[in-house]
């Protein structure tokens, strides 16, 4: 199966004060389209770092990293920026919802950079909600929902422009084990019926068996990971 993203060479370094911190070492790494891949490893290890730029959201010191055929690697802040809004989907811990609108337009959010009208808008929204199972909730606002319902509607506002994939980090960090399950067991029917590919971050091993890969990162190397060919 076709690569979706490839990264080669993959390097980050920040400067805290006087000294530089190299958080990634040449990442090499496939991730094919379709896949479901979840990137584990201890703090510090150097996973959102990588998850970052597989997003758009940080640029690499060094290295390449091709999605689709796009270098992000070569473009500038206001290209990763059209980019990541036509190709990403973002699923944080914290579901980042706006606390006065409903769940039906927190779902909206991200149509408004498009062409789309208020007509269109609604109906995609309606839909987003509907496959993550709370269409009965669209006119609730999140201090209303449960944690697991705020990071449900949190996923429907990242699927709701049909992007390329997912971005998911720790997305069950902030719920208790049932509503992890729920949240996961959401995800993992996003990829497998709607072909969805999806890179989570997870600490946790138990989140980590409802994807179709593991990669583990340890001090900003890749352990034991092969390509992810199938």
């Amino acid at each position: 199966m076709a690569a979706l993203v490839t990264t080669r060479g993959l390097t980050k370094t920040y400067q805290r004060g006087p000294e530089k911190v190299e958080v990634l070492h040449g990442i090499d790494l496939d991730i094919p389209k379709g896949d479901f891949v979840a990137l584990m490893g201890p703090s510090g290890s150097g996973k959102t770092t990588l998850l970052n730029l597989i997003g758009g959201l940080d640029t690499p010191t060094s290295g390449e990293i091709e999605i689709e055929g796009e270098r992000l690697d070569r473009m500038s802040g206001g290209q990763l920026s059209n980019w990541r809004s036509r190709h990403v989907g973002f699923v944080f811990q914290f579901y980042n919802l706006m606390p006065m609108l409903t769940a039906q337009k927190n779902v909206e959010l991200p149509l408004l950079l498009t062409n789309l009208g208020s007509a269109q808008r609604r109906r995609n929204a309606e839909i987003a909600l509907q496959l993550v199972g709370l269409a009965d909730r669209r006119s609730h606002k999140p201090n209303e929902l449960s944690g697991g319902q705020q990071q449900r509607v949190a996923i429907a506002r990242a699927i709701v422009s049909d992007p390329t994939f997912l971005i998911c980090d720790e997305p069950t960090g902030d719920l208790d084990r049932h509503s992890a399950e729920e949240v996961l067991g959401l995800l993992q029917t996003l990829n497998r019926q709607h072909g969805k590919t999806i890179i989570m971050v997870t600490h946790d091993p138990k989140a980590a068996e409802y994807a179709t890969h593991t990669v583990h990162l340890d001090k900003g190397e890749l352990v034991d990971a092969p390509a992810l060919a199938h």
